[in-house]
């Protein structure tokens, strides 16, 4: 029972790691057609198009679905809850719109302490299905220095060719991912299955991404060519494991120490990726010390004494 937490966190962390891939794929096609909102659009796409097939040859999952049917039409489960997938949507879409603008590094950054930032608020406010969690100091201390993080890795990219301010972005998109796995963690405990949680989130994800490259597409038109290299097509199937994970694990951590472990995964996974396949000017000095900076965050927040549950 006493390594439920530090397993929960290590699976999270190593979930994280596959974010930052998810990152660097989708960013990458989205360099390759030309259209970040098509890029997000077949990346959550195809994520939908197997969790379908998943959940229909799996019982548990089409139970979990009926019962989560049956709580939204009874009023028991709010309408509201559902649309989790809305900030996956808006986190995929930035992936192909951001991170190939301002690298994947700075990109990681941003969606760091917007998570950790996002993941004190949601357990101060008690949205997760493990309740109210008061913030300790350790965590209130995590959190301001990943916010330092942040501040330290934009004035890295400050002579770089890139647009360093629009770390703005991938921070507003963290606040929602740390928002979408306390959602998902409700629709879990509602559907009493992790396959159709993620399904829902799914669907709701791509239904917005599919109406948004409907209308890139109406403007600019269909990309002359796609990439032959089969890896720029399984973002969606990355993106389905880590939410799917963050469903399971986010009772165990809370929401906050489930962003922390994310994070610690995809500042180290990124940091190496844009080392050795950079999508914009590679990773500076100063970016290093601010992934350091955001990876002491992470064990800070993530020791012993975290705050009481209300």
């Amino acid at each position: 029972m006493r390594f439920r937490v530090p397993v929960a966190l290590l699976g999270s962390g190593t979930a994280g790691m596959l974010v930052a891939v998810q990152s660097r794929i989708n960013g990458g096609l989205s360099q390759q057609i030309g259209n970040g909102y098509l890029a997000a659009a077949v990346s959550f796409g195809s994520g939908m198009l197997l969790l379908a097939l998943i959940t229909l040859v799996t019982p548990k999952a089409r139970r979990g679905m009926r019962l989560l049917s049956t709580e939204v039409r009874s009023g028991r489960y709010p309408v509201w809850g559902l649309l989790g997938g809305t900030c996956g949507a808006f986190f995929v879409l930035t992936q192909g719109l951001v991170a190939s603008v301002i690298g994947l590094a700075l990109f990681t950054v941003g969606i760091v302490a917007g998570q950790v930032l996002g993941g004190l608020l949601m357990d101060r406010i008690g949205l997760g299905p493990g309740g109210r969690v008061d913030p300790s100091l350790q965590r209130v201390v995590g959190t301001g220095l990943a916010v330092v993080a942040v501040a330290i890795s934009v004035a890295g990219g400050l002579g770089g060719s890139g647009s360093p301010w629009l770390v703005v972005v991938p921070l507003i998109a963290g606040i929602g991912m740390a928002w979408q796995s306390a959602v998902n963690g409700l629709v879990r405990a509602a559907a009493q299955s992790a396959i159709a949680a993620t399904f829902v989130n799914f669907v709701v994800g791509t239904v917005v991404l599919v109406i948004a490259a409907a209308v890139s597409l109406a403007v600019q038109g269909w990309p002359e060519s796609w990439p032959s290299e089969p890896w720029f097509y399984v973002g969606g199937v990355i993106g389905m494991i880590f939410i799917a994970v963050a469903a399971i694990l986010v009772r165990l951590t809370g929401v906050l120490l489930l962003s922390m472990s994310n994070v610690a995964g995809q500042l180290i996974a990124s940091v190496l990726l844009e080392a050795s396949l950079p999508l914009a000017g590679g990773v500076t000095a100063l970016m290093a010390v601010g992934t350091a900076v955001a990876l002491v965050a992470v064990m800070i927040a993530s020791l012993p004494g975290r705050g009481a549950r209300a």
